[in-house]
């Protein structure tokens, strides 16, 4: 990745800081459960007389456990240290980057959570930092080029908030067009660079969690 693409990344990645600690607790809270299962069998094979006592079983899980404990301690330090741009933003979480060598578009996936309340369009007040941050970077490094904002989401009928949209495809758009909107008024984006797309459930990712989502691409050539 080129010096040009590093800054929106750089920029992303701030961003992404708390989510990578979010991360880091919920493996540590993994690994403490696997501890305590294991540390389960362990007190009941001691408990077993010998010749039933698998002295080598045992000493395998024990050695499983120790390894462990290994883990949780350095997943442990790396919570104590200071995250990067938490103070500014410790809601967010899941923000990413890539990009498309053959097209040349850089895209800032951000989750549909992140911005908006379920089946809303309307953009949560903490995400407007998010969404500063990103327009300040696209304005720094990719001045004067086209940028799609991409609305996404799950494939689940809409349930609560029916009565305001016709279908996904009508919620994406909407919600595509807020941050657009923001993007240009608060960001500083011209106006006439900025365009939207709505795509609805059509272009689903591994979870529903990671299909709800706005994408910002930027037309880097």
């Amino acid at each position: 990745m080129g010096a040009v693409r590093n800054g929106l990344l750089v920029a992303v990645l701030g961003l992404a800081a708390a989510g990578c600690q979010n991360k880091l607790a919920d493996e540590n809270k993994q690994l403490w459960a696997q501890n305590r299962e294991q540390q389960a069998k362990i007190d009941a094979m001691a408990g077993t007389p010998a010749p039933q006592n698998d002295s080598a079983q045992l000493a395998a899980l024990q050695g499983e456990v120790a390894q462990r404990d290994a883990r949780i301690a350095e997943l442990e330090a790396q919570l104590r240290q200071p995250t990067p741009g938490q103070a500014n933003d410790p809601q967010i979480a899941g923000i990413e980057t890539s990009f498309d060598q053959a097209t040349g578009n850089m895209t800032v996936n951000i989750p549909g959570d992140v911005l908006f309340d379920a089946g809303r369009a309307t953009l949560k007040e903490s995400s407007r930092s998010t969404l500063n941050k990103i327009a300040s970077a696209i304005k720094k490094d990719y001045p004067g080029k086209h940028v799609f904002v991409d609305g996404h989401t799950d494939a689940d009928p809409i349930a609560k908030t029916k009565a305001m949209w016709q279908d996904n495809l009508d919620l994406s758009a909407e919600r595509a067009r807020a941050v657009a909107s923001f993007l240009t008024k608060q960001g500083g984006l011209e106006s006439k660079l900025v365009d939207t797309r709505a795509f609805g459930s059509t272009k689903p990712k591994q979870t529903k969690e990671a299909s709800r989502r706005v994408e910002i691409v930027v037309a880097t050539r």
